[in-house]
């Protein structure tokens, strides 16, 4: 009896962190699968171990905290989760379970959207809260983010009353053009369309939402002031004539045989939709016999989800390609016999990197087990080893890029091969949008949509071919004219006398941060200088550790890239340090400063800059080695930090003070 109690608190606990970082950070890291099986086997446990039962258990409650930054909205109307069937028995069980209290029903199967749950609240015709599922008592207010939403009504004609619920969304070509830019920029990437569309949707600035294309299906009237429907059907269809966007795919079904047929149907092809589902959601039609299956604490008696079993196949594995990312990472793909699996044809597999091959035995000519779960990309799972038959060939990643030709390595503590051109074709685009960004040359103008139409038109190559470019080529080019072409080309010359760390840091080199770059600029003087420095020397500058220094040495000794710095060089860009800090007073010299909160009269990279010119070094983290923490508005954790060991605090006034009679040349 003490290990069930014991298993019941373990899955309480594991569930509880999975809630927190689907609901609250918006970043899962299991299957919606993975968790409805954990959930179910602690259902199952508390049903028949009821001495175990608690209030705060998961199961007691719909998940999710609201977060700090919105305000919190109290739903008058719950807004519910559906209880999940796994099987078409559990579907019939439930069926039985209704027709049992209110007789013979109809039912509507629509699709369940992958998305984030939001209420709409309509006063007069007029759009006047939206609000997060949340807890499902308790919610965001995300109304300004949901105006930015094109299918969402500001206004309608019905002055009734009148609330409705739908699933936000990111169409899976949003999904992937956002990715895409997200790792140009080096920035996350978001694991699936559902996971984007939530944190777009919670987003502190709505232009950063309207950014996102989001997309919203309304799949239910939760209360209005004026005629009674009789039908959920009927109240759909009212809700599409009166200017909503309703649930794309919907059947009336008379019996339940005829639900079963529909979600095998849609079972079928739901992997060709431009959307991700996740299962099929099956409701009572009649309003009136709803109200008298009720609903328990967390879900309504009269609605339930099903979801499709991840799906496994076998098939076989005909050769393993390598493809190279935007970042150089090059990627070993499974080309399979192709296998339909999860309601789509699927020939190819990720194999994720190296170590995965080596660990699965993974080899050319295998049979092997390939699985696809909802929006998971296709893996191969595992080897079926008893129908080898010694004809297979292990798999070898190359030492050169499958791409360039150029170096291919691999850092210690890393899965990832990597390619060391940065002109590698494959990775060309991220490379030119990082150099022109804001903390390396400072382009204005030059984001990744005038790079892509560079490239797409041939008048770029890579990063140098910037400073060849002529504004009669430009002006030619869809959303540009003279003026426009003209003012791009003058950003482009400018940046050619920006300062020695800029272009250090707009190379690329793989490691070298703002930071670094200013250390080397700082050290060197000039490009010449860091270019003939062996590892040993390059370890001497501060901060820069072994990893570091060998991954810059190694950039420097790669033909393709030494090529480039050839063309930088003959177009002018600077290579020597500006900046003449000797007779700068060095106020800060020796002291640790971390800097939290809004600044009046600085930005958070000026102020850092002007610390560091000062002799200062800038900490990111509270410690009892820090001298002094700079305070703004709205100051955040560091401060109660600093507060607790003792650390002065430092307000902008005081600063401003500290500063003022220091000679800055």
């Amino acid at each position: 009896m003490e290990d069930i109690k014991k298993r019941i608190e373990e899955l309480r606990e594991i569930i509880e962190y999975h809630n927190y970082k689907y609901y609250v950070e918006d970043n899962p890291e299991i299957s919606d699968y993975e968790y409805d099986k954990l959930m179910r086997e602690l259902k199952k446990l508390e049903e028949e171990y009821p001495q175990f039962k608690s209030p705060n258990s998961p199961t007691e409650r719909v998940g999710g905290k609201p977060l700090k930054e919105f305000k919190q909205v109290e739903h008058v109307i719950p807004m519910l989760s559906l209880q999940d069937v796994f099987s078409f028995e559990e579907l019939k069980d439930w069926h039985s379970r209704v027709v049992s209290t209110v007789g013979e029903v109809e039912y509507v199967v629509e699709l369940k959207i992958d998305g984030l749950s939001v209420s709409i609240l309509y006063e007069n015709g007029e759009l006047v809260r939206a609000a997060t599922r949340g807890d499902g008592n308790i919610g965001e207010d995300v109304t300004q983010n949901v105006k930015t939403i094109k299918t969402v009504p500001l206004r309608i004609k019905d002055k009734n009353l009148l609330e409705v619920r739908g699933e936000v969304y990111m169409p899976k070509k949003e999904f992937e053009r956002l990715n895409e830019e997200r790792e140009i920029l080096e920035l996350p990437l978001f694991a699936n369309p559902r996971n984007a569309a939530a944190g777009s949707l919670r987003q502190l600035d709505p232009k950063v939402t309207a950014e996102r294309k989001l997309d919203i299906f309304i799949f239910n009237l939760q209360r209005y002031s004026g005629f009674k429907f009789k039908k959920h059907s009927e109240a759909l269809e009212y809700l599409k004539q009166i200017g909503f966007k309703v649930s794309p795919v919907r059947y009336v079904c008379k019996t339940i045989d005829e639900v079963i047929e529909k979600i095998k149907e849609l079972g079928e092809t739901r992997g060709d939709l431009p959307y991700d589902i996740d299962g099929i959601v099956v409701k009572v039609n009649e309003l009136d016999k709803r109200e008298i299956l009720g609903q328990t604490a967390k879900t309504p008696r009269w609605a339930v989800a099903y979801k499709y079993p991840a799906e496994k196949k076998k098939t076989k594995l005909k050769d393993i390609i390598l493809q190279v990312g935007r970042t150089g990472a090059i990627t070993p793909t499974a080309i399979l016999e192709p296998v339909r699996i999860a309601g789509t044809i699927v020939s190819r597999a990720t194999l994720h990197n190296e170590d995965y091959i080596r660990q699965k035995d993974i080899r050319i000519g295998d049979t092997v087990i390939v699985q696809k779960a909802g929006e998971i990309i296709p893996e191969v799972l595992e080897v079926v080893f008893e129908e080898r038959d010694g004809s297979e060939k292990v798999f070898e990643m190359p030492k050169n890029c499958p791409v360039c030709g150029a170096l291919a390595l691999r850092e210690e503590g890393e899965a990832i091969l990597r390619c060391t051109n940065i002109s590698c074709p494959a990775q060309i685009k991220r490379s030119i949008v990082h150099f022109a960004s804001r903390d390396a040359m400072d382009i204005e103008g030059l984001g990744p949509q005038v790079v892509n139409v560079l490239i797409e038109n041939g008048l770029i190559k890579d990063a140098a071919d910037l400073y060849y470019l002529k504004a009669e080529d430009i002006e030619k080019l869809p959303r540009f004219g003279k003026k426009s072409a003209s003012k791009l080309i003058q950003a482009i010359e400018k940046s050619k006398n920006n300062d020695l760390d800029r272009f250090i840091f707009g190379l690329g080199i793989r490691y070298v941060g703002l930071k670094s770059a200013k250390n080397l600029k700082k050290h060197f003087k000039n490009l010449e200088n860091i270019m003939k420095a062996s590892i040993e020397e390059l370890m001497q500058v501060e901060e820069i550790g072994e990893k570091i220094a060998r991954s810059i040495f190694q950039f420097f000794k790669e033909e393709h890239n030494m090529k480039l710095i050839e063309k930088f060089k003959a177009a002018g860009v600077n290579f020597t340090s500006i900046e003449n800090d000797d007779n700068v007073e060095k106020i800060f010299e020796g002291k640790t400063i971390v800097v939290t909160g809004t600044l009046e009269k600085f930005t958070r990279d000026e102020v850092e800059a002007l610390i560091e010119k000062l002799g200062g070094k800038v900490s990111s983290s509270v410690s009892k080695k820090t001298s002094f923490v700079l305070v703004g508005e709205n100051p955040g954790s560091k401060l109660k930090k600093a507060q607790e060991l003792n650390i002065r605090i430092v307000d902008e006034a005081e600063f401003m003070d500290m500063i003022k009679d220091v000679k800055m040349v």
